[in-house]
C-alpha cells in the first residue's frame, strides 16, 4: 500500500500517486517533519534530510545535545515551552497551571479505508480502496495525543487531523489546531480569497516575508470576508504549470490559516480553530477531535491542483447520492416579488417559469409567521396563512402538479423578538447577561449549542418537509453571533460556546439529510458567508453570492473555482438594473457567466418581454443540453495577456474529451485592440474538432498551441440596443469522426 512505516528507524512515508510525505520520530520522543513535495523512492532512512548544524543564541536539547535545537527543526505538531518560539500547533493548561508539554512517541496504528467522524463533516472512503490510514500515538503523562493521516493516492490528497485523550486529571486546551507543516524555505506566494458581502472570495496574492502571515475569522462562521481554502505557490507559477500547495479546512466556524516565516527563512503552516475565543476543558475519560485539513500538492499550476481537489470532492466528501446528480434548473422569487407576495401572486411566475422549461420553483424569505418585513417572525416556522389560504403544503401541490420540484426557504439558527418562540422561550437567544445586545438585520441568534434547540427546529422542519413534499431547502445564515454567551455552560467553559454552536448546527444538518436523503440542500449565509468544505458535507451547493450582476460575478465565481467546482455554487441570472449594483447587462452575458454552476433565474418573468421570455427557454434548453458538462466537466482557468481584470477565460471539458465548451469575458470593450487568439486547454492533441458547428476542422493541438481567432466586439455589433462592454463569447467544441 501507499504508507510504509520502518518500525526500528521510526520513518513513515506516505506517497499518493505522485508526491510523498514523510516524517520521523526524533531523538525527544516528538515528531519531525522531512518531506513534502513530488513524489520520491521509499528509503530506510533519510539522514541527509535530518542533517544538522549547532547556531549560537539558539537554545538546545542538554548541554551535551547541542546541535538538537527545536527553534531550527521541521516538527510535525509543535506545543510551547521547549525552544521552538514559533506559534505552535498546540498549547494545554495542566493541572498546576504550567502550559509546557512533553508528548513523546508510543505506537501507531496503520487500516486501510477511511472512516467518517463523529459530530464533525469529514472525508469518507466508503466504498473505496485508494485511501489509508496512519494514526501515530504520543503520550504526555495521562493525556494522548493522535495525530491522524490519511492519504487519498489517486487524487495526491493527504487529510489530517488531531485527536486529544485525557486518561487523568483535568486540563484545559488552549490551542488545539487540526494540523501543521514545515516547509524548508520561503520562497512562495501566499495566496487568500479575500472579500466583503456581495464580493466574495477575490484572489489577493503577496509573496511571503519574514513574520506571520495569516487569515482567519472570529464570526463563528467561515465568513464572507475570507475563506479556509489558501494556496502556497512559487513565484512563477500560473494556472498551466508551477509547483503549489492546497490547504482546505473541512470547518465552518472560527478558523487560522498561518504562515510564520521564521529567521531561517523556513515556513511553518498552521490550520485549524481559531486559538481567539477557543477554549475546552478536557475531564478524565474525555476527548477532543480537530476538524479535518486537506492537503494537496501539484507541479503543474493551479487548474491541475483545482481539478484534483474536485475530483477529491466527489469522491471523498459530498454526499454519495448528490456527487454526481445533476442539479435542478430553479426559478426564487427573492428578487422578484422579495417578502410582498400571496399564492395568487406566485402562481403566474411559476406557470410562466414551467412553460419556459423551469425544473423548479424556490419560495424564499417571507412565507412564515407573520413576516412582511426582515423585522418579525424568524423561528416561527409555520405558514402565514394571510398570504397561503391552503397552507405550504397546498402551495406546494400546485407547484407538484405542473411537473415541478417545490423548494422552500429556511433560517433556522435565528430568532426574532417579534416572535412566538421568544415570548416562549426568551432564554434560548444568545445573549450576555448584564450586556446590550446587537442586532444584525434586525435580528438575534439561537443558542444551536443547546439540545433542545436542535431538537425543536427538527420537529417544525420535518414537519414542512414531509407536509410539503419539498424536494429543495435553501437554508440561510444572515448574520452573526454577537455577545457570545453560553447560558448553559459554567464560567470555565464558556470558550467552548463557538465550537459548540458549530457542532450544534452540523446536528440539525446531520439528523434532518439522514431523515430525508432526496433533499437538496443548499447553504447561504448572506450569500457566500459560510461558502466552505463544512456546509458543502451536508449540502452539496451553496449560494456563491448575494451579488448577482454578471461583471461582479465572474470575479467572484473565478476566484471561488480554485478551491471547489462549478457543481458546488448556485448562479442565477436575475433583472436588471442589478439589485446590487445597479449596472446593466445582456441577458444573454448574465446568462453565460451563470451557466458555470448550479443554474438558475431570480427574476420576474412575467415582466419580460417575448422576446427576453423566448430567450429565456433558449438558455434553459441549451442548459439542460450541456449540464452535464457545465457541472462536472474538467474545469480550466485559461490564462489571458490582459491583467488589468478586464478579459478572463473558463472552460469546461468532458471527460471522454469529446465536447468542450470555452467562454470569453471582456467586461470593458478597448480601443483598436490586437488580434484576440482563443487558447483552448484539455483536449486530445490527436482528435479533430469543430468550432460552434463551422465547417473548418481543427486538430486539438492546434486549438490548444495556435488558438482560435476571436474578432473584436466591434466588427459584430448589429444594433445600437447591443452593448460592446459586458460582452462573453462562447465557443461549443465537439469531436467529429
Amino acid at each position: 500500500m501507499s504508507i510504509q512505516v520502518n518500525a526500528s528507524n521510526r520513518l513513515f512515508h506516505l506517497q499518493t500517486k505522485h508526491t510523498s510525505y514523510v516524517f520521523h520520530v526524533i531523538e525527544d520522543g516528538s515528531l519531525g517533519q522531512l518531506y513534502y513535495g513530488p513524489k520520491i523512492p521509499f528509503k530506510d532512512d533519510y539522514a541527509n534530510l535530518n542533517t544538522r548544524e549547532e547556531h549560537d543564541c539558539t537554545n538546545t536539547r542538554t548541554d551535551e545535545d547541542v546541535e538538537f535545537q527545536a527553534e531550527l527543526l521541521k516538527q510535525e505538531y509543535a506545543g510551547l515551552g521547549k525552544g521552538d518560539y514559533r506559534y505552535p500547533a498546540f498549547q494545554i493548561t495542566y493541572p498546576n497551571g504550567s502550559r509546557t508539554s512533553e508528548f513523546q512517541y508510543r505506537d501507531y496504528e496503520l487500516k486501510d479505508g477511511k472512516a467518517r467522524l463523529t459530530g464533525l463533516p469529514s472525508t469518507f472512503a466508503d466504498d473505496s480502496n485508494d485511501s489509508q490510514t496512519l494514526t501515530v500515538k504520543l503520550a504526555d503523562g495521562d493525556l494522548e495525543l493522535q495525530l491522524h493521516y490519511t492519504i487519498f493516492a489517486d487524487e495526491d490528497v493527504i487529510v489530517r487531523s488531531t485527536t486529544f485523550v485525557n486518561h487523568g486529571k483535568t486540563v484545559f486546551l488552549n490551542r488545539a489546531l487540526s494540523a501543521q507543516l514545515d516547509l524548508p524555505d520561503a520562497n512562495y506566494d501566499f495566496i487568500q480569497f479575500a472579500g466583503s458581502w456581495s464580493r466574495e472570495r477575490h484572489l489577493h496574492r503577496s509573496h511571503l516575508r519574514p513574520g506571520t502571515q495569516s487569515i482567519s475569522s472570529l464570526r463563528t462562521a467561515s465568513s464572507h470576508q475570507e475563506n479556509p481554502f489558501f494556496m502556497l505557490a512559487r513565484p512563477h507559477t500560473d494556472n498551466n504549470q508551477g509547483a503549489v500547495f492546497g490547504f482546505n479546512f473541512v470547518y465552518s466556524g472560527n478558523f487560522l490559516d498561518s504562515v510564520e516565516v521564521d529567521q531561517f527563512d523556513t515556513t511553518r503552516v498552521l490550520i485549524g480553530i481559531n486559538p481567539d475565543e477557543f477554549g475546552w476543558k478536557l475531564n478524565s475519560g474525555d476527548s477532543f477531535q480537530t476538524p479535518e485539513v486537506i492537503f494537496s500538492y501539484t507541479d503543474n499550476g493551479f487548474n491541475a491542483l483545482s481539478q484534483q481537489l474536485g475530483a477529491f470532492y466527489a469522491q471523498h466528501l459530498i454526499n454519495p447520492h448528490f456527487a454526481h446528480q445533476e442539479r435542478p434548473i430553479l426559478i426564487n422569487n427573492w428578487e422578484a416579488t422579495f417578502m410582498d407576495f400571496t399564492e395568487d401572486k406566485l402562481m403566474p411566475i411559476v406557470e410562466r417559469a414551467k412553460e419556459l422549461g423551469i425544473e423548479m420553483f424556490v419560495l424564499d424569505d417571507g412565507w412564515f409567521g407573520h413576516r412582511d418585513d426582515d423585522r418579525s417572525s424568524l423561528g416561527d416556522w409555520f405558514v402565514d396563512e394571510k398570504k397561503f389560504n391552503h397552507g405550504i403544503a397546498g402551495f406546494a401541490k400546485r407547484v407538484h402538479d405542473l411537473d415541478m420540484k417545490f423548494g422552500l426557504w429556511f433560517e433556522p439558527e435565528m430568532i426574532s423578538i417579534d416572535s412566538k418562540l421568544y415570548q416562549t422561550h426568551p432564554e434560548w437567544m444568545i445573549k450576555t447577561p448584564g450586556r446590550g445586545q446587537t442586532p444584525g438585520r434586525h435580528q438575534f441568534v439561537l443558542d444551536m449549542s443547546r439540545q433542545e434547540v436542535v431538537d425543536y427546529l427538527f420537529g417544525l422542519m420535518s414537519h414542512i418537509i414531509q407536509d410539503a413534499k419539498l424536494d429543495y431547502i435553501k437554508w440561510d445564515m444572515n448574520r452573526n453571533i454577537t455577545e457570545m454567551y453560553g447560558a448553559d455552560l459554567p464560567a470555565d467553559q464558556q470558550l467552548e460556546f463557538s465550537h459548540r454552536y458549530i457542532l450544534g448546527v452540523y446536528d440539525l444538518y446531520d439528523r434532518l439529510t439522514k431523515a430525508f436523503p432526496d433533499v437538496l440542500f443548499e447553504s447561504c449565509a448572506s450569500g457566500g458567508g459560510r461558502f466552505d468544505l463544512g456546509m458543502m458535507y451536508y449540502a452539496p451547493q451553496a449560494w456563491c453570492s448575494d451579488d448577482t450582476d454578471a461583471v461582479e460575478r465572474i470575479k467572484i465565481q473565478d476566484g471561488t473555482s480554485y478551491g471547489y467546482t462549478p457543481s458546488m455554487w448556485g448562479a442565477h441570472v436575475s433583472a436588471v438594473p442589478n439589485d446590487q449594483v445597479g449596472r446593466l447587462t445582456s441577458i444573454d452575458m448574465r446568462a453565460k457567466v451563470a451557466y458555470f454552476g448550479a443554474f438558475g433565474y431570480e427574476l420576474d418573468v412575467t415582466e419580460l418581454s417575448d422576446e427576453e421570455q423566448a430567450t429565456i427557454k433558449q438558455q434553459v434548453a441549451f442548459y439542460k443540453q450541456y449540464r452535464k458538462l457545465f457541472q462536472f466537466g474538467t474545469f480550466y482557468r485559461l490564462e489571458t495577456p490582459d491583467t488589468s481584470d478586464n478579459v478572463y477565460g473558463w472552460e469546461t471539458v468532458s471527460h471522454d474529451k469529446q465536447t468542450a465548451i470555452g467562454m470569453r469575458y471582456q467586461i470593458l470593450n478597448g480601443a483598436n485592440p490586437a488580434y484576440i487568439r482563443y487558447y483552448f486547454k484539455g483536449l486530445d492533441p490527436e482528435r479533430r474538432y469543430t468550432v460552434n458547428d463551422g465547417s473548418e476542422v481543427f486538430s486539438g493541438a492546434e486549438l490548444m498551441n495556435a488558438g482560435y481567432f476571436v474578432p473584436r466586439v466591434m466588427n459584430r455589433l448589429q444594433s445600437p440596443k447591443v452593448p460592446s462592454d459586458f460582452h462573453a463569447d462562447m465557443f461549443i467544441v465537439k469531436a467529429v469522426d
